[in-house]
């Protein structure tokens, strides 16, 4: 795992979305109209959440992604520009709408999500390999699945090549993901669900995960990292399988948590030399994240992340 003193430069290659946030105390039936308490807009996207996590903690973060010609592109661009996020690989694609998240939170904070990509179908490879001198000089790169398969391969391929560590989310999993475009890939992190859908299992726990990705790490991909919620996360590779524990939280709002575990990983891989520990952060930096409502903006810098775990309750 490569290291280096200086702040790490972390390039996100990856999709934004406006989330359209609705807190509610259940989901209609059929045909039914009910009345909402609470609705939110926020800016949201995997790709866009990672790197705000990550600039937020502290890393050089360069950002590449597409966004529509309307209201929402601007938005979405100075959001970016709000958090320090180099945005010259953005475009604006004429006559497409931004990508946007219907997202339904109920009383217990767990979330149902929907995508609408619009221009975010639009990074192709092509758009990936303009960012190729970026790819080159950074010590890690960072995609998910809300972009186009290709362009994953295409990033994966370029940051293998340059030698730059490289992680992907499989979120939301594509079931059209092929275990030969992964190859030279640092860290794979898919959450249990995903795990199964891409090994074809239908459940999975325990010794089954362990299995699962003992089968990925003979593909080619480096280290998977499994993330399981309120119970921490599971680290396989070369050296065996870890269990890392989260700490226990009563959370307001779970919306992006994943996001806040990858982008805060993406930055303590870097600064840590011990993996167990950046995972351990991760899961410390995703947890805080479900105490406070929305996405970004539930998300701690980097002064009020290590402050809260100078509490006592919080620390390792």
């Amino acid at each position: 795992m490569q290291k280096s003193s200086k702040v790490p430069e972390i390039t996100v290659i990856g999709s934004n979305m406006m989330d359209l946030i609705t807190y509610m105390e259940r989901l209609p039936e059929p045909g039914e109209t009910i009345e909402a308490p609470d609705f939110e807009l926020g800016f949201g996207g995997k790709g866009a959440n990672q790197a705000v996590a990550a600039a937020l903690l502290g890393a050089e973060v360069n950002m590449v992604t597409r966004v529509g010609e309307d209201l929402f592109g601007d938005e979405v661009i100075k959001n970016f520009q709000d958090y320090g996020i180099n945005t010259e690989k953005i475009e604006k694609i004429a006559g497409e709408s931004s990508g946007v998240a219907p997202i339904f939170v109920d009383p217990q904070g767990e979330n149902r999500i929907f995508i609408i990509k619009g221009a975010n179908n639009y990074l192709t490879p092509e758009a990936v390999r303009e960012a190729e001198e970026l790819i080159a000089e950074s010590d890690l790169v960072l995609f998910q699945l809300e972009i186009a398969l290709d362009s994953v391969y295409e990033a994966i391929a370029l940051a293998d090549h340059y030698e730059t560590a490289s992680i992907l989310n499989p979120a939301p999993m594509n079931k059209d993901l092929q275990p030969a475009g992964l190859e030279g890939l640092d860290f794979f992190i898919p959450n249990e669900t995903e795990l199964a859908a891409f090994t074809g299992s239908s459940d999975l726990a325990g010794d089954d995960i362990k299995r699962s990705a003992e089968a990925l790490l003979s593909r080619g991909i480096k280290t998977v990292i499994v993330t399981l919620g309120s119970e921490g996360s599971c680290i396989v590779d070369q050296s065996g399988e870890r269990a890392v524990p989260a700490p226990e939280v009563e959370p307001v709002d779970t919306t992006g948590a994943g996001d806040a575990f990858i982008g805060s990983l993406a930055v303590f891989s870097q600064q840590e030399t011990d993996l167990d520990k950046a995972v351990s952060r991760a899961n410390q930096y995703a947890a805080l994240s479900t105490l406070e409502r929305g996405t970004q903006k539930s998300y701690l810098s980097r002064e009020d992340f290590f402050a809260r775990l100078n509490q006592k309750h919080w620390r390792c």
